[in-house]
């Protein structure tokens, strides 16, 4: 298969073109290139990447932003941040992407596990990640032709808890790797609607 994946340059998006890329052909973009360059806040980012990318078998999001922060400081603007980029910009990838994506092509979405269990100055993550895993689910019964749509939730990655330790105090920390198996279900498997919790 032909398998994008945005945000190839993190440590989920290099653990899952690590584990897809065993058996696939992998292009991987970021907002600052590697093979091609999507910035999913963009619209226009997004459509010139699939136009110039042609039809492709997969799509893997593994990136996104929102901003952490006390609640008492949090305003509009800020959990825009969250909003614009990982919400709207997942769901551009999927909106702008089915037309460009094989029949059989199948998106996997990236989330975590704070949709379900928050910590202090998350509430905009939590806000988010519900919102895409809600979209997937609901978007898996309208999906186009016989295309696919998942997500994959972690807990917090192994590899990060250098800065993100103190905020998840008592969590088990998963292993990128082992978080990239979700990526690898989702694409190679035939489930849809689906949230692939990897806690």
């Amino acid at each position: 298969m032909k398998i994008l994946i945005v945000g190839a340059s993190g440590t989920l998006g290099k653990a899952a073109a690590e584990e897809l890329g065993a058996r696939h052909d992998i292009i991987r973009a970021s907002r600052s290139g590697l093979d091609i360059a999507i910035d999913i806040g963009d619209a226009a980012s997004i459509q010139a990447a699939y136009k110039k990318l042609g039809t492709v078998d997969a799509v893997v999001s593994a990136v996104g932003n929102v901003h952490f922060g006390d609640l008492a400081d949090m305003d509009e603007e800020k959990y825009r941040i969250g909003i614009d980029n990982k919400l709207i910009g997942q769901v551009n990838l999927v909106l702008i992407g089915r037309h460009y994506v094989s029949d059989t092509a199948s998106f996997t979405l990236t989330t975590g596990i704070l949709s379900k269990d928050p910590i202090r100055y998350g509430s905009s993550a939590s806000m988010v990640n519900g919102a895409v895993d809600a979209f997937v689910r609901a978007a898996a019964i309208e999906m186009p032709a016989k295309q696919r749509i998942n997500s994959v939730s972690p807990g917090v990655i192994v590899e990060s808890m250098e800065g993100y330790g103190p905020y998840f105090r008592g969590h088990n920390p998963v292993p990128a790797a082992r978080a990239a198996l979700g990526y690898a279900k989702s694409v190679e498997g035939l489930q849809t609607g689906q949230v692939f919790e990897i806690f």
